[in-house]
C-alpha cells in the first residue's frame, strides 16, 4: 500500500478539468498567440484583469493579477514589511505566510483564536498588516464569523490596520450560507483581497490576483515590474477563456462535490476512531480539518511513528512561530487522498494513539 498522505492540501486529480482547460490553451493559442507567447504588462492579461474587476465591482487599476496567491503575498511584504516589522498572524496560520515574514526579517505576532478564528478586539496594533484566512482557513479550516468581519472591516476602514485577506477556498462550500468578504464590508477601503483559481480549476495555472486601494496596487505593481519582466499569459488567458465559456461555476460545483465526500467521511471516522480527549474542527467548506490530540501528545513522535506504518500528516507546530504552539495538533488535508484512504488513514491514527500513552511535550 502506498503512503496514504494527509499532508497534500491540493486538489485530487479527477478535480481538474484536463480537458477543458487543454481545449482552452489551444483556442487561446490559435486566436492570439502573438500576444499570450510574448512579453505582456507586468498586471497581467488584460481580458482576464477586466473580468476580474468586473467581479469585484471595482476599476482595472485596482486589481494585479499574479503568479499564484503566494506571489502577491511575497510583493506585499516586499513593500510593507522591514526588518523587525511586526505582521499580524492567526494562530495557527498558513506556514508560507510565516516563512515569507521570515524571509523580509519581519516579526510574526500570533493574535489569540478559538472555534470561531481569530479575536478582533485582541489584536495587538501598530503592525505592518494582518494576514488572515477567514473562510475556511488553512490549517483551521474554520470560518470567522461575520461579527467578527465587521470588526476586522471597521478597523480595516478606520486604517488602525491593514487587512490582507486570503480568500482561495470560499468557493468550496459544501454547506451553510456564504458571507460576506471583509473586503465588502469594508468597502474595499483599508483591505486587500487575495484570491487564487488553484483550489477551484487548477494549481499548475499558477493564476491568482489581488484587489486593494488603486495606490497600493500601484506600487506593487512597480515592484512587480522590477522583480519579472513579464507575467505568465498563455496560463492566465487560460484561465479567461475557462470563465469566459461560463465553466468556472459549474466546476467549482463538481469539485465541492467530489471533496465534500472526503469531508465527510473524515469526520466520520475521526467520531468513530479517535479516542477520548481528543477534538477536531468540522469545516463547512476548503480542504482542511484541524486535529487536537489527546493532552501530552507529542505530535512530532506521532508523525514519526504514522509514517512508519504509511501515513503522513502536517504537524501543527509547523503553523506556528517556533514554540508558540500546536506541539499537540496535526493538519489533516482530506482533498487530496480517495474516501476509503481517509477511513484507512485515519483508523491508523486512532491505532497509534490507543497503543501506549501520549509523549511529554518537550517544553
Amino acid at each position: 500500500m502506498g503512503l496514504i498522505s494527509f499532508a497534500r492540501g491540493v486538489p485530487a486529480p479527477e478535480c481538474l478539468p484536463i480537458a477543458e482547460l487543454a481545449d482552452c490553451a489551444r483556442a487561446v493559442v490559435e486566436r492570439d498567440g502573438a500576444t499570450v507567447l510574448n512579453y505582456g504588462p507586468v498586471a497581467g492579461y488584460g481580458p482576464l484583469r477586466e473580468w476580474i474587476a468586473g467581479r469585484h465591482g471595482v476599476d482595472t487599476d485596482q486589481v494585479l493579477v499574479t503568479n499564484g496567491s503566494l506571489q502577491g503575498l511575497s510583493l506585499l511584504a516586499g513593500l510593507l514589511v522591514d526588518r523587525g516589522s511586526r505582521v499580524l498572524v492567526e494562530g495557527p496560520t498558513y506556514d508560507r505566510a510565516l516563512h515569507i515574514t521570515a524571509r523580509h526579517e519581519g516579526e510574526p505576532a500570533v493574535v489569540p483564536t478559538d472555534e470561531d478564528g481569530l479575536d478582533p478586539d485582541a489584536l495587538d496594533l501598530p503592525a505592518a498588516f494582518l494576514y488572515t484566512i477567514p473562510t475556511f482557513q488553512n490549517p483551521s479550516g474554520r470560518t470567522l464569523p461575520l461579527d467578527r468581519r465587521r470588526r476586522l472591516a471597521e478597523l480595516a476602514r478606520d486604517g488602525r490596520v491593514l487587512v490582507v485577506e486570503d480568500d482561495p477556498y470560499a468557493l468550496v462550500r459544501y454547506e451553510g450560507e456564504r458571507l460576506p468578504t471583509i473586503y465588502e464590508l469594508a468597502g474595499g477601503e483599508g483591505v486587500v483581497y487575495s484570491f487564487s483559481f488553484s483550489k477551484i480549476v487548477a494549481p499548475g495555472l499558477r493564476v491568482g490576483y489581488l484587489v486593494g486601494p488603486k495606490e497600493l496596487i500601484g506600487r506593487l505593481e512597480s515592484l512587480a515590474v522590477q522583480t519579472y519582466l513579464t507575467p505568465a499569459l498563455l496560463p492566465q488567458a487560460t484561465a479567461f477563456e475557462f470563465v469566459d465559456r461560463g465553466r468556472l461555476e459549474p466546476n467549482v460545483e463538481r469539485v465541492a462535490g467530489l471533496l465534500k465526500q472526503r469531508r465527510d467521511a473524515m469526520l466520520e471516522a475521526l467520531e468513530a476512531e479517535l479516542p477520548d480527549g481528543a477534538s477536531w474542527s468540522r469545516p463547512q467548506g476548503g480542504y482542511f480539518c484541524w486535529l487536537d490530540f489527546p493532552e501530552g501528545t507529542d505530535a512530532a513522535a506521532l508523525l514519526a511513528r504514522a509514517e512508519e506504518q504509511g501515513v503522513t500528516f502536517v504537524k501543527g507546530s509547523d503553523f506556528f512561530p517556533p514554540g508558540q504552539g500546536g506541539a499537540s495538533s496535526a493538519r489533516l488535508a482530506f482533498s487530496f487522498v480517495s474516501v476509503e484512504d481517509v477511513r484507512a488513514g485515519v483508523s491508523t491514527l486512532a491505532g497509534l494513539l490507543r497503543e501506549s500513552r501520549p509523549s511529554p511535550v518537550a517544553a
